[in-house]
């Protein structure tokens, strides 16, 4: 399965608990996305804050990852990612688990990573974060 986009957990978040938001109709556009990817570190993220946020049960924890598995490309964070990662630290300042993820966008050749907590509009090589809630409905 290929990938044009990668999805932050905080994106995945809005779309799963927050029924109230604003935010949360543009979460599930953006997860619709036939060529959308995560990581196995978004899931991690993902499933950790559906248990203590939003008490999921175990069940369906585990019925969120096999949602996932069906719909979406899954990326294995490599030790050449983490290696990836921190050069992208040094070069643009960014927190660890921020450069976890855009070394892993990069290794798939996402083109987009869509994210609320990083610098919209930073590009790195071929890739652009853009938080999907400054763009005019």
């Amino acid at each position: 399965m290929s990938a044009k986009c990668f999805i932050d957990s905080n994106i995945w978040l809005y779309a799963f608990m927050d029924s109230t938001s604003e935010k949360r109709n543009q979460a599930l556009q953006l997860i619709e996305q036939k060529e959308a990817a995560l990581s196995t570190q978004v899931i991690n993220e993902v499933c950790c804050n559906l248990l203590r946020k939003a008490r999921y049960s175990e069940t369906e924890i585990q019925q969120t990852i096999n949602n996932f598995q069906d719909r979406y490309c899954i990326l294995d964070v490599t030790a050449h990612m983490i290696h990836q990662a921190s050069m992208l630290r040094e070069s643009y300042s960014l927190s660890y688990w921020d450069s976890v993820i855009i070394a892993t966008a990069l290794d798939a050749n996402c083109t987009i990573v869509y994210s609320e907590d990083m610098q919209n509009g930073l590009r790195i090589n071929n890739l652009a974060i853009v938080n999907p809630f400054l763009i005019p409905t």
